[in-house]
């Protein structure tokens, strides 16, 4: 007799299933998570069945296990190399997610037309129909004989289709789409986005053919769907930026072959997506000269020096309460920054707006920036230019210290390099410092107020 189909309540966010619905997750204490599932209990015979068809995996000794490093595909795109960590690992699973419109379908393409030239390539859309993938990539000239399309929503066709057509490369935009007809609930929900990833994980690790992934987000910024899809899969690329602004960030939030540090910098124009390979040179276009409430600082992302332009306003307030905002920077970070440059340095910022920017849309979360968020906010409550040619980096502490740092002497070269003529550290930092560096003036402070007068121009 078959068994009698109930409704649970599954969390979005961890998984967590419920009998009954309730606003805050037992689980993971996420609010608002808790979605309606029609759940359908598989009969023991059919689980028997598929424990003993899949069979037993054999017990091996560590000594015994294979250290031979697998071959990466190469995408073409080195920005995105750099943060897979060396290419396409076969039988991984990516995910790709980000905002709508911010190019994660048009550097799918983009690849195609480099790992279509050696590679089969197979590229499912649940979205769009043949005719307007045909379209985009005229747009982005892609044309590959290699390039397959398939127009599916049903997984489990999809994966009949990967296993007759074997394919080197499987392009799935995107999951939630995807639906599995052996559930009830509709295409997008939790039970659905978890048991086609699983499909399609199995299908990829038995045939060794590497799958990548597009996933949505949700209206707070989250991979859409349960919590439980970024633990299957293998890497986790997320697109950062405003779909106004021209400049991409793709950021591994999760690597299993590579690191989490590295970012790719992209510019996204009429050809699609363009590889920035030096940042910091695009970062600092256009910035002004002589002019009040800007700096510029030096953080590492991963094993690259970016360095990046901050620019703060400080300003009458109109209001009873002064007003906060930070963009690309932690509000919380700076409220507390200018609370210590009341506290510790003399600046008074009570009754003033202050307002934050880093430009290009990067998001600074790094200790360094610490230094150059202060100075900038003090150059424009006094109106006072800081040196043009200068870059600044340190931590700032809650007595007002200037803390020291990591990575210094790339720092510095990366500085030198795009012609600045004086850097400001920390001055504990100075002991770091290995390398000789005849262009540029290094000055050691130890406060806030130092470096102000350092930066002087």
């Amino acid at each position: 007799m078959a068994g009698k189909v109930k409704s649970v309540y599954v969390c979005s966010s961890c998984g967590y299933e419920s009998a009954k619905w309730c606003g805050k997750c037992p689980d993971c204490g996420a609010w608002n998570t808790m979605t309606e599932e029609l759940h359908e209990p598989v009969s023991a015979a059919k689980r028997n069945t598929s424990s003993l068809s899949a069979g037993m995996a054999r017990v091996l000794p560590i000594r015994e296990i294979s250290m031979a490093e697998e071959p990466r595909y190469k995408t073409g795109v080195s920005e995105l190399d750099r943060v897979l960590g060396g290419g396409i690992v076969k039988g991984s699973l990516i995910l790709i997610s980000g905002e709508p419109g911010i190019g994660k379908s048009t550097i799918l393409l983009q690849i195609c037309a480099y790992l279509g030239n050696t590679l089969k390539i197979l590229y499912v859309s649940g979205e769009e129909s043949s005719r307007q993938i045909k379209l985009r990539a005229n747009r982005l000239q892609v044309d590959s004989e290699n390039l397959y399309i398939l127009t599916e929503t049903d997984v489990q066709r999809v994966i009949e289709h990967v296993r007759e057509e074997k394919p080197d490369l499987l392009m799935v935009d995107s999951i939630q789409t995807m639906n599995y007809t052996e559930l009830n609930s509709s295409p997008g929900s939790v039970a659905q986005v978890r048991e086609c990833t699983n499909a399609i994980m199995h299908a990829a690790k038995e045939l060794e053919i590497p799958a990548i992934l597009v996933g949505h987000v949700n209206k707070d910024g989250a991979i859409a769907g349960p919590k439980v899809l970024e633990h299957i899969v293998d890497a986790v690329l997320y697109f950062e930026g405003d779909r106004q602004m021209s400049y991409r960030i793709l950021r591994a939030v999760k690597n299993r072959y590579g690191s989490t540090n590295e970012i790719g910098v992209f510019d996204m124009g009429e050809n699609g997506l363009h590889q920035v390979e030096n940042p910091s040179a695009s970062m600092l276009t256009g910035r002004p000269e002589h002019v009040s409430g800007t700096c510029v600082t030096c953080v590492m992302e991963g094993s690259r020096p970016i360095l990046a332009e901050i620019q703060a306003l400080a300003t009458t307030s109109g209001f009873g309460n002064p007003r906060r905002m930070a963009t690309g920077f932690d509000y919380n970070r700076m409220n507390l920054l200018l609370a210590v440059l009341e506290k510790r340095a003399g600046y008074y910022f009570s009754n003033l707006d202050a307002y934050l920017n880093v430009v290009g849309g990067l998001h600074l979360d790094e200790p360094a920036c610490d230094l150059a968020v202060a100075v900038s906010l003090v150059s424009s409550l006094k109106d006072t230019a800081l040196a043009d040619d200068a870059v600044v980096f340190g931590e700032v502490g809650l007595t007002g210290e200037i803390r020291s740092v990591l990575h210094v002497d790339q720092r510095i070269t990366e500085a030198e390099r795009l012609g600045f003529k004086k850097c400001v550290l920390p001055w504990h930092s100075l002991k770091q410092v290995s390398a000789a560096h005849e262009g540029i003036e290094l000055i050691g402070v130890k406060n806030v107020r130092q470096a102000f007068e350092a930066l002087q121009a």
